[in-house]
């Protein structure tokens, strides 16, 4: 097929595009820079100029694709405090993608996040789907996915779409995501800490084993699917701190839930969310089974702590 990919030369798009060219697939990616261009072309991917904002272009390179993966979320604009913005724009661009994509079967996956779909249990695929309810989000979250319910949708109007729901850390060398942000404010606070007893689990996924699911729903999931990577079904945050306190030789200590906002920043909310996942479904439905390492297993190997930044 020919692939759409926006997001294409992000942290979790570099591995979808070598991982559908691999198997045979032709990549049109969404570039915003020169330097993701380069990214792209290095891959062997076509480069299509444009941002998530330029809705023309999204509408046209969906419209000569044979199937799109929308990756592509302004994560910066999310962590710097209006995560409204980002899941508004994130909105447009599903809406536009689906518009050219209407009456053709073609395939539309799209990456949604897990984190808070059924919080203090284990969340699976029949969670938060369209009809339950979303009263416990805040407007950014709940934005997002009400943009995963259109998408699913999509599929009363001839698309095969699918959304595969990402765990908070898509893990892996390189990642400047969750837990590269946790390794820096241990180092600056000198010590790595938890919120409470740390016993709130988050699940976790390799970006490899992340990118191989995006590519058997690109090929096979059936329309209105939901998909879950997830490899590690819920992960204690106080076993992560104390890898990252045992790498950086710093205390493991608890933060009080009324600290945690000046001691985590802006992760406090995210980090005291207890919200562990399984795939048992999407591993039923499309013959995935993750095959790289687990979080604590990724942490250990030491590339988190390799350089003094994140």
């Amino acid at each position: 097929m020919r692939v759409f990919v926006t997001g294409a030369s992000g942290w979790i798009g570099s591995a979808v595009v070598p991982e559908l060219i691999g198997a045979g697939h032709q990549v049109v990616g969404l570039a915003r820079s020169e330097a993701s261009a380069a990214a792209l072309t290095a891959a062997g991917a076509e480069v299509y100029p444009g941002t998530l904002d330029d809705l023309d272009s999204l509408r046209s390179a969906a419209a000569e694709s044979d199937g799109v993966i929308h990756l592509a979320f302004k994560h910066d604009r999310a962590f710097s405090g209006d995560f409204q913005g980002a899941a508004d724009a994130d909105r447009r661009a599903v809406e536009t993608i689906g518009e050219a994509l209407a009456g053709s079967c073609r395939p539309f996956v799209i990456a949604s996040g897990i984190l808070g779909i059924a919080p203090g249990r284990v969340g699976t695929e029949e969670d938060a789907r369209p009809g339950q309810g979303m009263a416990h989000l805040n407007a950014g979250p709940r934005t997002r996915l009400a943009t995963a319910h259109l998408t699913l949708s999509l599929a009363s109007r001839d698309v095969r779409s699918s959304v595969v729901r990402l765990p908070p850390t898509v893990h892996g060398e390189g990642d400047n995501g969750f837990m590269a942000t946790l390794v820096s404010i241990a180092r600056a606070n000198g010590a790595s800490g938890y919120i409470g007893d740390g016993t709130n689990r988050w699940p976790a996924v390799h970006r490899l084993d992340a990118a191989h699911l995006f590519r058997l729903a690109l090929e096979k999931a059936s329309a209105g699917s939901v998909l879950h990577a997830v490899a590690d079904e819920g992960v204690p945050i106080r076993a992560i701190a104390e890898v990252i306190g045992r790498h950086l030789d710093l205390p493991v200590v608890a933060i009080p839930p009324e600290g945690s906002g000046e001691h985590f920043n802006w992760l406090a909310g995210f980090l005291a969310i207890d919200g562990p996942a399984s795939s048992a479904l999407t591993r039923e439905l499309m013959g995935w089974q993750p095959t790289l390492p687990g979080l604590i297993d990724d942490l250990d190997k030491g590339h988190y702590f390799d350089t003094p930044t994140a």
